[in-house]
């Protein structure tokens, strides 16, 4: 298997008003291999969405080090970083994060249209073939505040995959969802996981989702205590 994400000794302190430490991660390692399907567990606090924030280049870390594809973030200027995180890593966050007065198809493109500095046609066709690919043809004119939650969660996970990525992390993104909307979004990234090979790193509190992925690593107080495969999840 090839690795695709390597975390090495990360810490990351953060440090409040009155000067105190705040240590959230301590002493992390970690070895993502590329097309699995990975779920992060641990109780509110643990350390979950900091790692994930570390792993996508969303902050530093105080200590230690993360390559993606073997590439150490700490060695590119930030130009190349972002660059790097806009091309090779989509994200999907539990609040969608969408721009609520475009069309959910100018929110799939942005990634691209970010990038590129403005919206072409290929871009708006890439676009529709992934909004279709989450069954919302239909949907691609609708202004994002007009949809549901399912739907926009939908939205944002074609935007995660517009580029296809080789890495998807995810946070919590069943987390304001009903049950049945819930299994329909992980399916999406189920099915993406196996047609694209796109390795997912996925924050959840759901230990029906957590189940399904074929490997869960549990976070306890900033350190890594338990990563087993899933009884019932596979990663191929």
């Amino acid at each position: 298997m090839t690795a695709i994400l390597e975390a090495t000794g990360l810490r990351k302190v953060y440090v409040g008003g009155d000067r105190s430490q705040i240590e959230v991660l301590n002493a992390v390692d970690l070895t993502v291999y590329r097309g699995e399907m990975v779920a992060v567990v641990g109780a509110s606090g643990a350390g979950k969405s900091t790692l994930l924030h570390l792993l996508g280049a969303l902050d530093a870390p105080t200590a230690g080090s993360v390559q993606l594809d073997g590439r150490d973030y700490a060695t590119l200027r930030e130009p190349d970083r972002d660059r790097l995180r806009n091309r090779e890593i989509g994200f999907v966050f539990q609040f969608h994060h969408l721009l609520p007065a475009f069309t959910a198809v100018e929110n799939v493109m942005l990634p691209e249209w970010g990038d590129a500095g403005m919206p072409t046609r290929d871009m708006r066709r890439r676009a529709e073939e992934m909004l279709a690919a989450v069954g919302l043809s239909d949907r691609a004119q609708y202004k994002t505040r007009d949809l549901s939650g399912g739907q926009q969660q939908r939205v944002a996970i074609a935007r995660a995959m517009v580029r296809q990525p080789p890495l998807v992390l995810a946070d919590e993104p069943t987390g304001n969802l009903d049950t049945a909307s819930a299994d329909d979004v992980f399916e999406l990234m189920r099915r993406f996981n196996r047609e694209y090979r796109t390795t997912f790193l996925v924050v959840t509190h759901d230990p029906r989702i957590a189940a399904r992925c074929g490997r869960v690593i549990e976070i306890v107080d900033g350190r890594i205590t338990s990563d087993r495969a899933s009884q019932s999840g596979s990663s191929n």
